[in-house]
């Protein structure tokens, strides 16, 4: 670092240009320190290194750091966050070096306001310094061909007001790419700039129609584009547009321009703006801002991250049906997973996790994971971002409660999903822990709620019952779901944490309901469905403002055995029969020439 004019240098959780998943030649957090979880910062200084995570990940970093690092569990009393580190435990007048192209603006500007009163500065560093160090090792970028998604799985209806946003726009959902660029255009003009910055690759894919693979788990693709008045620029790597991208692209007159140029652009158009701006995501990376001027930018939160957020009728179509599909890929699995464990075969959590991913690609539209399957027995249950590894994996146990967390990709649609199950005789703590659990999941799947409410509001729904019995969860109870795109997106989630939590729901929405207990070294509990938030028929309208509620389209069983039914009001009880009666009557069609499935299937719907 030294030859770098730095004494510190940053490496944060994830590129500000991607997602939560990253490409191989990306992960330089996990290079440099061995932590794989998706949410990590690390500061490393001449003599120290220390790693931040949240709740999620303690139990999972403390066994992948090793002693050069020191972990530092946020959220917990007397631990800074990594920008109070910064201040506090960092020398004053340090410079504090960084890539530009892995924070966003916002967050370099807000660090460089707390550090200046104590003289320390932000460095940006053209060159990484993780990639000097990781040298001819490092992957190659992806270099897979990108592919046009067919407008039949996205929609083709009109744009609607967006309510009790920010701003009131138009959803341009599942349009042709000209209706989209048309009314981002429209969005430029009111806002009196020059033009808008799109860097965020989920962004990007929505706004032109195109997925990739570039991203595991994420149908996306490096990219960047500017959109202006006149103009709109792709910067991609040209070897990966195929002649029908190719002509999808040229019939919107979009523009491809190679993904190398892109930077090197921003500072002609720096030359063109007068006294006009460019608009950027408050999530864009600071070497967009460092290229064209901090100056020259307008911050805002992203007009196409609020407009993708809102599904159409076409999308929510496929998110059903994929949805149905894909818990019948879900039976076919428990089904073959207890029938191996009760006839005492050793079966490990990556041979299972494998086997569950065979299911789902026997399914219709299926194009992959859309994350890492999280297949975890006993007491891996309670890393809640648990990955198995063949090398370090167990041998699920019957006898402990068993946590599958999963979900797949498919043409119409993203599917997120997490089960519970024991297949012997669990205890009567467990059944506890777990119905608690279930009680917070019903809770969020039948709340009523005005329009505007936020998911910070409803959050306590899911954690009502645990707080009843002392317990809680460090994680948040719901985020967005994308529609063949990123299985995590915002704006909107539920959750303890005001700011990512503000965005008010609004019908058309998709978001997960994924109350959990975990107790390190013993068990994990999680019960997950995606829902979506739809218009509710209430006797009474107070204040004119229109109510709310949740469609669950994720359909799969709930672990029976693990019920405490003397916990259970009746209609929760009625609330699970129900449910319970709806797989059986959807899922039975696609698994009628399985014969183990479709036993395993009505026995666990039977009433309870």
């Amino acid at each position: 670092m030294k030859s770098h004019q730095v004494d510190v240098f940053l490496v944060p959780s994830e590129d500000a240009h991607q997602s939560e998943y990253i490409a191989e030649c990306d992960q330089r957090r996990h290079w440099i320190s061995g932590f794989t979880g998706s949410a990590g910062f690390a500061v490393v200084t001449m003599s120290t290194a220390a790693l931040f995570t949240d709740g999620r990940y303690f139990l999972q970093a403390s066994q992948q750091l090793d002693d050069n690092w020191t972990l530092m569990k946020q959220g917990l009393p007397g631990v800074p966050t990594w920008q109070e580190y910064l201040v506090k435990n960092i020398s004053a007048g340090s410079r504090i070096g960084l890539d530009p192209k892995l924070i966003c603006g916002a967050d370099a500007h807000q660090i460089s306001a707390q550090l200046k009163p104590i003289g320390s500065s932000l460095v940006p560093i053209q060159e990484n310094l993780v990639d000097a160090a990781w040298g001819e090792e490092r992957p190659k970028a992806p270099k897979d061909k990108i592919f046009v998604q067919p407008i039949q799985y996205s929609g083709k209806q009109k744009g609607q007001l967006f309510p009790f946003m920010e701003r009131s726009i138009y959803s341009c959902l599942g349009k042709a790419v000209q209706d989209k660029l048309k009314e981002l255009r429209d969005h430029i003009v009111e806002k009196k700039a020059y033009g808008t910055v799109v860097s965020a690759l989920d962004e990007i894919a929505w706004l032109y129609n195109v997925r990739g693979s570039d991203i595991e788990c994420n149908p996306v693709f490096f990219s960047y584009s500017v959109v202006t008045e006149s103009e709109a620029i792709l910067y991609i790597d040209l070897d990966k547009v195929t002649d029908e991208v190719k002509a999808h692209l040229d019939a919107s007159q979009v523009t491809l321009r190679p993904y190398s140029e892109f930077f090197e652009a921003l500072s002609e158009i720096k030359l063109k703006l007068g006294e006009k701006k460019l608009l950027v995501n408050n999530k864009t990376s600071l070497a967009v801002e460092v290229a064209v001027g901090e100056d020259n930018v307008i911050e805002e939160r992203s007009f196409i991250t609020d407009a993708k957020a809102i599904k159409t009728k076409e999308e929510l179509d496929g998110m059903r049906a994929c949805h149905i599909r894909d818990g019948a890929a879900l039976v076919q699995y428990f089904a073959w997973l207890e029938q191996k464990l009760l006839a005492n075969e050793k079966i490990d959590e990556v041979e299972s996790s494998d086997r569950l991913e065979q299911f789902r690609a026997a399914q219709e539209h299926y194009v992959g994971l859309s994350f890492a399957t999280i297949s975890s027995t006993g007491p891996n249950g309670a890393i809640i971002h648990y990955k198995p590894e063949k090398e370090t994996c167990k041998v699920i146990d019957p006898n402990a409660i068993y946590l599958c967390d999963s979900g797949g990709q498919y043409l119409d649609g993203t599917t997120d999903v997490t089960r519970t199950f024991h297949f012997g005789t669990p205890t009567a703590y467990e059944k506890r822990c777990f119905t608690r659990v279930l009680q917070g999941h019903i809770a969020i799947d039948q709340a009523v709620f005005p329009k505007g409410t936020t998911g910070y509001l409803l959050d306590p729904f899911a954690r009502q019952y645990l707080w009843k019995d002392g317990l809680n969860f460090l994680h948040g109870t719901g985020h967005g779901v994308g529609s063949f795109l990123n299985v995590h997106e915002g704006p909107h989630g539920i959750g303890i944490r005001v700011s990512y939590n503000d965005t008010p729901l609004a019908a058309g929405m998709t978001v997960t309901d994924e109350p959990g207990y975990y107790e390190d070294g013993k068990f994990g509990i999680r019960i997950e469905n995606v829902i979506i938030v739809k218009e509710a028929d209430t006797p009474n309208n107070f204040g004119g403002r229109g109510y709310l509620g949740f469609e669950h389209v994720t359909i799969a069983p709930i672990g029976r055995n693990l019920i405490d039914v003397d916990l259970l009001s009746p209609s929760e009880r009625k609330w699970v029969n129900d449910y319970h009666q709806e797989c059986l009557a959807k899922l039975s069609p696609l698994i009628a020439h399985d014969e183990l499935a479709t036993a395993w299937l009505k026995k666990e719907t039977l009433p309870i």
